[in-house]
This record gives C-alpha cells, structure tokens and sequence, in this order.
C-alpha cells in the first residue's frame, strides 16, 4: 500500500506531499535605467522564492540564458549582478526562473535600459525681438536623451530660473518651449533652456547655448484677447492609478487667466488649484475621469477655449485567480483566470516555465484551462499570464496529482455518534486515497443497503431515518481501490428527542418600542440544551450587552428573546432554535415593526426650465403606517447644505408620485431628494437626483454698489460689485454701461465682457475735472439683458486745489511739540472736493523737498505736531490736499522750539506713614544752562488699575497722599515740568512702612 503521493520533477528528484512546496516569488526584479558609458558600475536584478526544498535560480535575456558564471554575470542567491553593463550586449528583457522537484515559475519581466543625454547642438538660435505687450517664445530643442527629460529656463546667469511671475511665464513640460504670455521691457535678456534626465543611480542635466530676447518699449501698448498658444492634444491616453497632466498656456494683454472644467461632468476635485493654472494635474485617475475637458483662457477684451479628450486605459488586474490543489489520478482539473484591464487583457497558461496549449489531454480556452484523465506527469507548477501593451502580470498555484491507498488514520469514522429518538443521523466514511475507493457499510455481520430506513450515499455517507433505541450499535465502513483496503467502526447512541413545548408568538410594535418572543422547550436530561435565535435567517449574537438582542435568564429549557428599542430593520421572522448534541428543534414567528416610511425610489427630473424642475419618484415601504405627505429637498453649489423647496402643489400629498419644484435660478445645478412622512415621523431620503442645470434666462437683477471716481486727469472711473454666480442667469455673462453728463440727453454705452470685471475708466481730453456724470449700468448673457439699475451720481477725476491757505501760525507748545494753525480755503472753484490739509515742516538747514509731512483728517484748521527737536528752528507751509493731490504752499511760517526739560528725575525721595496716609518729600531738580526752567512737579498716583495726577508749582517738594485701606501699596512717578514739558520721572513703590530711596 502505497502512504504518500510521491511526484516526480524533470530531474527525477520526487516532490514529497505533505512536506515539499513548489517556488513562490518573495521578491521578483524591476526595471532599470542605467546610464550609458559608466563601465565601472553594477546592476542587480532581484529574485527571491520561497519554496522547499530550497529554490535554484535560472535567468532569461530575450528568451536565451544569461550565461551565469562569465566575469560579468554573478548570481547572489537568486539575485542577478551583471559588472559594467555594455549598451550594445546588456540591454534587454530579464525574467528569473525560480525551480525545484516541485516545479519551476517564471518571474515578471524586467527591462534593462541605458539612459543618456547629448548636449545641445553648437549653433544657437537667432535672436528674438518682440514689442511690449505681445506674446512670444522660445524654443528648447532639446537634444536625444532616454528617459523623459524634465525642463527649466535660467536668465542670463545659472541658477537664474524663470519663474511664474504671475502667470505670464510658462514652461512646457512636453516640448520643454518658454513662453512669454506679456513681454515686458524688463525681460530683454538671455535664455537658457536646462534639462534634466533622472535614472535610477543618477541624474544628468545640460544647458543650451543662449537665446537672445530682446523686448521693444511700446508707447501705446495694445491691450489684446487671450490666444492660446499651448494645446494639450485632442485624445489623450491616460493609465488608471496614474497621473495625467493637460497643458495650456495663452498670450494676451492683460495676462490672461486660465481655468478648467469638464465639458460633460463636474471637474475632479482632486485636481485642486491646478485648475486654475497652465497645468491641469488629475492624479490616481479613474474611469470615472474620462470625458472631454476644456481650457479657457480669459482677461479683461475676451477669452479663448481649447477643447481634449482623456481616455482611460488600465493594466491588468486579477479579478480571480486558481488555487494550489491536490487532485486524485485519473481525474479532471479545471483551473479558470480572469483579469481586468483596458485593452482588455490576453491570457496565456505556463507549466513549470514552459507554454501550455490544446493538445492531447490538455485543452486551453482563454482564461480556461481543463486537463483530463490526471496522470503524475501532470504534476508541477502552474501560471497563468495576463497580458496587454501596459503590463504583464502573473498567477501562480502548484498541482500536486495523488495516488494513495484507503487509509483512515487521518479521518476515521467518529467512535461515538449520538443520535436523537425519532430523528436521522449522518454517518460519513472519508479516507484517503487516490483513486476514488469502492465504500460500503455492515452492522455487525449484516452488509446495509438502501431501505425505507436506510440510505447509503454512493460517497459514503450514511443515514439512518426515524431512529429506534434498536439501531443501537457499532457500524463499520470499508473502502478499497487497486492500491489496497480498510475499514473504521463508529458506535450509535440513541437518545430523546427535543421538542418545542412553548412556540413564539407573532408580534406588532412601534419603532422604538420592546418585545419579548418567548421559547421554551424539553430535552434528553443526560445532555445540555442551548438556544439560538435568528432573524430572517440569520444567526443573532446575543452577548453583546450594547446591542438590541438580549437572552432572558431563567431555566435552562426557556430561551426567550428580549428586543429593545426595535427599529425598522429588526421586523421580519425570527427563528427560536432548541438543541443538543443530537438534534434540534424550531418554532419561527414574525415580528411587524411601524415606523417612519422608508425612501422613495427612483428619483427622475424631467422638463427642467429656467426657474422650475418636475420630479418624479416611485412609493416606498410605508412601514405599515400610511403615507402622509412628502417634502423635497434641494441642494446646489451656493448651498451650505440641503434645504427644504418650494414646490406646486405646496403640499404634497401621500398619494402622489410627481411635483414641480418652483423658485429655482436660472443657470445653476441643482440635486434633489424626496423625504415621505406619516404620523409616525419622516423617513430617510431617497437618493440623490442626477445634477441637473436649470436653463439659462436673461438677468432679472441689476448690478449693485455702482460708483467710482478718481483716477487720473480726464477720466471717469466707475466701479461696482460683480455680479454673484446666482444672479448671473447664463453664459457670456457681461455689463453694460451707460452714463452721460449731468443734464445733457444723449448716453454713453460700453460694453465690458468679463464677469469679473468690477471698474471701468472712461478717458476723454475734453474731461473738465471733478465733473457730474449720471451712471447706470446692466448686466446680459447669452439670453438677453437685464434692467438697468438706478442711476447713481458718479464724477470724473478731481484736479488738485489751486488755492493756498493764509495766515500760518507756528507756535511751540514744548521742546517736542508745536501747533500750527491757518485760515480755512474758500474753496469754490469745481475742480474737487477738498479733503483736509497738509502740514510740511523741516529744520532750518534742510531742503523744503525733506520735509516731514503730516495731513489732517478733515477740515480743522489747527494741529499739534509732535517728535520735534528741542531749541531747533522749522520752517512751516501749509497745503489743502484732495484725492487728485496737494495745492500750493502757503507762505512760510518760522518756529524755535523750546529748551529741553532736565533729564533727571527728582532725587533723594523718602517718605513717611501716617496712619492711611503717606507724605513724600524729595530735592529740587536744577536746571542747567541749555535747559528750560522748573516750574513745578508732577506727582502720579497708580493703585490697582486707577491712577490720578497730581500738579505742584516750584515751591513744593512734598505732597502728602492717602494709603489703600487692604495694607497694599501704590506706585508713584515724580517728575519735574516746565516749559520745555515733563522731565524724566522717578518711579518708587510705597507701603505703609516708612522708607526712603536715593
């Protein structure tokens, strides 16, 4: 008799069941780019199998072995090193096989590439000349290079790198071009196009020879229209899991701004501020991806679009794979692969590293294979290859064919097997063996065959029904095949039955409410007896103390259930299971829940006009509570959330399966859901509509914040608040402007196209300043135009007053402060409104042009100027200023500042308690001979928060002051004053102890 199932490899070496494995990879190679000319370098190629016994290693290079064992190819374990990889012999496609006496894999492909950079060709570019304001670019010309090359530009001197600047410098990624959407004059300067080469040990970079750009000043620059100039391509074939980038970039003047939307769905939102810049970056792409996206490019005189395609394709994915097996001689295997992919995916089968195909015993259908009548030779190490132009990927499982005669000992027939009066029981009889053995069963000395009472399965299994205490016993199995025979002998015990002696009871409660299903049932005592519940089928756990489902504790035979706060999803039948060892019993009943109604489906919008929507839906479950009514719920963009619709009828009754949304605006995506109710509450909403746009209707609003003035000489500024994206109604959104002259008939009318436009300047010579214009203004799109606002009073730019302020007077107030005062501007003349006046002053020996300059507010006619120097003479004019600028000067007035206060704070301060008051007592401060006089001190009082000043003339140096009544402290300043102002202070912390302090 044969014990193992023994599998012989190729070399003749057997694969032993039970204690050998075929390879598994642990760690297969990747590709490499390795930079051509570096001869001293290595590359390894990794391969690691786990397997026993242990796995040897083989290599393939374009289908032929690696010669391992020459000077340049080295095996580590499994690994690959090949010393001074050579472009013209080493380059190519590497996989590993991994093998032992369970049979060979085959590893993915790796690629080894050599990576360069040439230098730029010698010849530079001709210079460029360009005027300001227009557009224009330069060309890389990259040399030959592998890999990619990544691209920057440097100014003039290395590193000087270009940058953004606000959108009016772009470098492409996919041509390497500079492009310049503004020239400035500024920009007049030579350019380097720099490229860079990233390879998996190094990187190499190299720049071009210069680029002359040359940018010719415009006196009279020409605004212009977006044009763009960089287009992504009209199909782009992008791979899922990866990162796609669309460029744009457009000239124009001003600099155009750029964004981004997908033409037939919402822009991934994982796109983030790349949608508002050259360069469109949609990482992990998705299938859902895919669609037509467009790049507009706008500014102040117009826009400009370009439309692409992205096309997602995919590498191979498994979506099932086949399974180690041990499969009997003589049988059938049937294996089956299936991959995802875009193309969709090829599938071809290897066996131990070699291809399979439909031939003899073995037939191959795609994804399928099917090998019939096993024999040993079929054993070994299996592959299934899924392949398209992005990848290859590989599945492995090792078949091991048996052959084995009966044998018991690791399944024998069960020694002792209860058995419940009345019931049936299930004897099995499992060896193994290979092929399938012969079984059959004896009680005794008497051979059972199929009766009334007895059932004996052609796999072996046996059943006894209606079972008597006379079918106690021992019954044996024996099974045989060619190899040999054997037999195992299991014992029947006969017990009671169980029986359900109290079934549970159909029950109907409200949400929220408890229920109680009771179970109670008789057994054999000789054995224990659990309960289990289900609901619908499925098993409940009724351990978990957080959860709804609780065993009421009592005697052994009462299983009743406890269902706390039932919910909607609890209702349905519920299963009470009694059981032993031996057998069971059952009772089911079934439990109504009342509640709230569910969701409506199949939520459609249909006949979407400007401002209204139809909706229809179809009824959900009432829960057993009729429908009420129903609420609609909308959600869109300028939402914070979802919020209740108005609708026609109003008040949507149970019945209905229809509404009209009403009040919507015009142009704008909108979703909707639709809540049911009853009197038992409302229900969840059903899924979100579709997003849906509303269609587009001319402006029903006018522009708000109309205003302006300002600005330069001979022009009429107006401003107002762009118009918010509800209140736009349509496409080709713009205003119109109109104004005229206060009292004159005719209207002026301009066009202004951008949205976001909030100014426009109107210049004219023949402007008188400061002159009354009435302005109005209208918004329009692509449906019409909107009603005018009201007319608001808006005038041209003002002209600086002509008329100088009279009578300055200079006056020192201290040594760091003076007051100037003048007699206010008869302003009558109509050039502007006069907004306060300038103050300049400066020391004697300076220029008028440095002078410190200081403006009123409003139109007082004085003010105090600080931060003077002491004993130093100012010259002082005056200007009335507006918001066109200042007017003439006043004539000059003079100003001698005063001496400075002494320095030095008051000396030799004591002091001394008197009961709730303290007197202090300090020296005369003197002044000397480039000091102002003393005329008296200043005493201040800080007590928690509150202070209080006290002022004394010359003569006294005491002052006596009252003491907290908390036997706390206060903080005193003494400092001298005069007419050169405060002197330094003397600061000292005073208690009701006495004290004194130099």
């Amino acid at each position: 008799m044969v014990s193992k199932a023994a599998l012989r490899s190729r070399s003749g070496d057997v694969c032993i069941t039970g204690h050998d494995s075929g390879p598994v990879f642990e760690v297969q190679p990747s590709s490499v780019v390795y930079p051509e000319g570096l001869s001293k370098g290595t590359v390894t190629l990794n391969c690691q199998a786990r397997a026993s016994p242990a796995a040897t290693y083989r290599w393939h290079v374009n289908g032929t072995n690696v010669p391992v064992g020459d000077l340049r190819y080295t095996l580590v374990a499994g690994n690959l090193v090949i010393s001074g990889p050579q472009y013209g012999s080493d380059g190519g496609s590497y996989q590993c096989l991994a093998m032992n006496r369970c049979g060979t894999i085959l590893s993915r492909v790796a690629n080894l590439k050599f990576g360069y950079l040439h230098d730029f060709s010698g010849e530079g570019q001709s210079p460029q000349t360009v005027y300001e304001g227009a557009g224009a670019f330069l060309a890389c010309q990259a040399p030959a290079h592998y890999p990619a090359l990544s691209y920057r530009w440097f100014v003039n001197d290395f590193p000087s790198f270009v940058k953004p600047d606000g959108g009016r410098w772009f470098v492409s990624q996919v041509t390497g071009n500079l492009y310049l959407a503004k020239a400035e004059p500024n920009d007049t300067a030579s350019y380097f196009c720099f490229t860079t080469i990233d390879m998996d040990i190094s990187t190499k970079s190299t720049f071009s020879k210069a680029n002359q750009l040359t940018v010719q000043p415009d006196a009279n620059t020409r605004k212009s229209a977006p044009a763009i100039k960089v287009r992504f391509p009209a199909e782009t074939y992008a791979l899922a899991g990866h990162t796609t980038q669309l460029e744009c970039f457009a000239y124009g003047n001003p600099v155009p701004k750029l964004r981004w939307r997908k033409v037939d769905g919402l822009l991934p939102s994982k796109a983030g501020a790349s949608a508002e810049g050259p360069i469109l970056t949609l990482p992990e792409m998705t299938f859902h991806d895919e669609g037509v996206y467009e790049c507009e490019a706008y500014n102040s005189e117009g826009r400009d679009k370009h439309q692409g395609r992205i096309n997602v394709q995919a590498q191979p994915e498994w979506l099932q794979v086949m399974s180690d097996s041990e499969v009997e001689i003589s049988s059938e295997l049937h294996w089956t692969c299936v991959a995802a992919g875009k193309p969709r995916p090829s599938i071809r089968w290897l066996r131990n590293g070699q291809p399979l195909s439909t031939q003899d015993r073995v037939e191959v259908n795609g994804g399928r294979l099917k090998v019939i009548n096993l024999a040993l030779e079929d054993s070994g190490m299996y592959q299934c290859v899924a392949e398209n132009k992005h990848d290859t990927i590989y599945s492995n499982a090792e078949l091991r064919v048996q052959v084995q005669a009966p044998d018991f000992r690791s399944n024998p027939v069960r020694r002792l097997v209860p058995a419940a009066r009345g019931g049936q029981v299930m004897l099995e009889c499992r060896p193994r063996a290979a092929p399938k053995p012969t079984l059959f069963w004896s009680r005794g000395t008497e051979l059972l065959t199929n009766s009334s009472r007895v059932t004996v399965t052609p796999d072996g299994i046996l059943w006894i029904h209606n079972i008597s205490r006379a079918d106690e016993g021992k019954y044996t199995c024996f099974a045989e095949n060619y190899l040999g025979k054997a037999n195992s002998t299991g014992h029947l015990s006969v017990r009671d039955a169980t029986k359900i002696t109290l079934a549970p009871s159909n029950a109907d409660i409200n949400q929220e409410e408890n229920v109680t299903l009771q179970c109670h049932a008789s057994h054999d005592p000789t054995m224990d007896l659990t309960f289990t519940w289900a609901h619908n089928g499925a098993l409940l756990d009724l351990e978990d103390p957080a959860g709804p489902y609780h065993r009421v504790e009592g005697k052994e035979t009462i299983g009743d259930l406890l269902i706390v706060s039932g919910q909607l999803s609890q209702a349905g039948t519920y299963s009470c299971t009694a059981q032993t060892v031996v057998d069971s019993a059952s009772a089911s009943a079934k439990l109504v829940v009342r509640g709230p109604p569910g969701p409506p489906g199949g939520l459609v919008v249909k006949n979407v006009a400007e401002t209204s929507a139809e909706l229809r839906w179809s009824r959900g479950y009432d829960n057993h509570s009729p429908i009420g009514k129903y609420v609609i719920m909308g959600c869109s963009p300028l939402s914070s959330g979802w919020r209740t619709m108005r609708t026609e009828p109003s008040n949507i009754e149970g019945n209905a399966e229809s509404a009209r949304v009403v009040g919507l605006l015009p142009w704008m995506d909108y979703e909707f859901q639709v809540i049911a109710s009853n009197i038992l509450g409302s229900g969840e909403p059903s899924m979100s509509s579709h997003t849906v746009r509303t269609q587009q209707a001319a402006p029903t609003v006018a522009p708000s914040g109309l205003g302006g003035g300002g600005g330069d000489r001979n022009e009429l500024i107006i401003t107002w608040t762009p118009m918010a994206r509800e209140y736009q109604n349509g496409d080709g959104f713009g205003y119109i402007l109109a104004f005229r002259k206060r009292n004159t008939p005719t209207w002026v009318v301009e066009r202004v196209s951008n949205v976001e436009s909030s100014r426009y300047v109107y210049s004219n010579q023949s402007l008188s300043p400061y002159c009354p214009f009435e302005v109005k203004i209208k918004a329009y799109n692509r449906k019409g135009e909107g009603p005018f606002s009201q007319i608001a009073l808006v005038h041209s730019a003002e002209e600086e007053p002509t008329v100088a302020p009279l009578r300055i007077n200079a006056t020192a107030l201290t040594a760091f402060e003076m007051q100037v005062s003048w007699d206010p501007v008869q302003h009558l003349s109509a050039n502007g409104i006069l907004r306060g006046y300038e103050i300049r002053y400066w020391r004697q020996h300076e220029r008028e042009a440095a002078a410190d300059r200081v403006r009123t507010a409003g139109l007082e006619t004085t003010a105090r100027v600080a931060g003077l120097r002491p004993s130093t003479r100012y010259h002082v004019t005056v200007l009335a200023y507006n918001s066109a600028g200042t007017g003439p000067a006043s004539p000059k007035s003079t100003v001698t500042t005063r001496r400075p206060p002494p320095n030095r704070p008051p000396g030799n301060v004591f002091w001394k308690t008197d009961g709730s008051w303290v007197t202090v007592r300090w020296d005369h401060v003197k002044a000397l001979g480039n000091e102002s006089a003393v005329l008296g001190y200043k005493v201040l009082y800080k007590h928690e928060g509150q202070s209080a000043l006290k002022v004394l003339d010359k003569g006294k140096t005491s002052v006596t002051l009252p003491l907290p009544k908390d036997n706390g402290y206060v903080v005193l300043e003494i400092r001298s004053w005069g007419e050169g102002g405060d002197g330094a202070a003397h600061e000292t912390i005073v208690s009701r102890d006495s004290g004194e302090t130099d």
